[in-house]
């Protein structure tokens, strides 16, 4: 519950409030509040019992963020990842000299590249060419960033990635890809890995037993149907067709043991 002198004021408490307010493990709507108490309609306090399917009709998909908030998000991202690699480099035992993090840093969010500068011994980071001043007490491990950027204070839940982070804060999540821009140079020469298609495959979902197949190669199988029954952990699990189709291939025979995303059995 936040209060101010005006509705405006409690709401952006409440924001601040929701930004600082970390829950791991269950799911939770906490973006979803934050939203509206960014949502004009919410603020002026024109609100109906229709509001949600008024305003959000093909669902909730995260809170609005400027351009301007979009660099303030590069920033963090580039101080996190300085100040976890700086840690890094801390480790006893390494061999060689010491060395210092890499100051300058590729930072790809949404659809947009920023390049960003952190060489400057003060707290200002040179973004694109114009700078920015980012004043915080993190310390690599924290699970979130609280900061002064340009002035707006700022909390921001980090969580990390195995390309970067997914940063949380007013009402929405953004995941980050954080380079040093000495690695970022290469990315463009990587050839874009395109993940097969899945959907006419039955996939092994845990490790376990194939104790029965109930179809057999050439059969027209429709949806719902039971194609194979897996044991595992004293239980046995009924896995059926997802679509229509036709037996194309049999990869496994019962009694095989199989590992999570073995594939029992194809369709055309």
């Amino acid at each position: 519950i936040t209060w101010g002198k005006t509705r405006d004021e409690a709401a952006d408490k409440q924001i601040a409030a929701l930004d600082a307010f970390l829950i791991e493990g269950p799911g939770h709507n906490i973006d979803f509040l934050s939203a509206l108490m960014q949502h004009p309609r919410f603020r002026s306090g024109e609100l109906t019992t229709g509001f949600i399917a008024e305003e959000y009709p093909d669902g909730f998909e995260g809170a609005a963020t400027s351009d301007e908030f979009m660099r303030k998000l590069a920033a963090v991202a580039a101080t996190i990842a300085c100040t976890s690699a700086g840690r890094a480099r801390e480790i006893d035992g390494q061999m060689g000299e010491h060395l210092d993090p890499p100051y300058e840093w590729r930072v790809r969010l949404a659809d947009r590249e920023f390049w960003l500068d952190l060489s400057s011994e003060a707290e200002n980071i040179v973004i694109d060419g114009s700078s920015i001043n980012v004043s915080h007490n993190y310390v690599h491990g924290d699970a979130l960033f609280e900061a002064h950027v340009d002035g707006e204070k700022i909390v921001i839940q980090i969580e990390t990635t195995n390309s970067g982070m997914k940063l949380t804060t007013r009402g929405s999540q953004h995941v980050v890809e954080t380079l040093p821009s000495h690695i970022a140079a290469f990315t463009d020469h990587m050839i874009e890995k395109v993940p097969p298609d899945l959907s006419r495959m039955l996939i092994c979902p845990m490790p376990g037993l194939l104790v029965s197949l109930h179809v057999a190669e050439g059969e027209e199988v429709q949806p719902g149907q039971p194609l194979a029954t897996v044991e595992a952990m004293k239980m046995e699990n009924i896995l059926r067709a997802e679509k229509q189709g036709v037996i194309a291939k049999i990869n496994a025979g019962e009694g095989d043991s199989l590992a999570v995303d073995d594939v029992i059995l194809e369709l055309e």
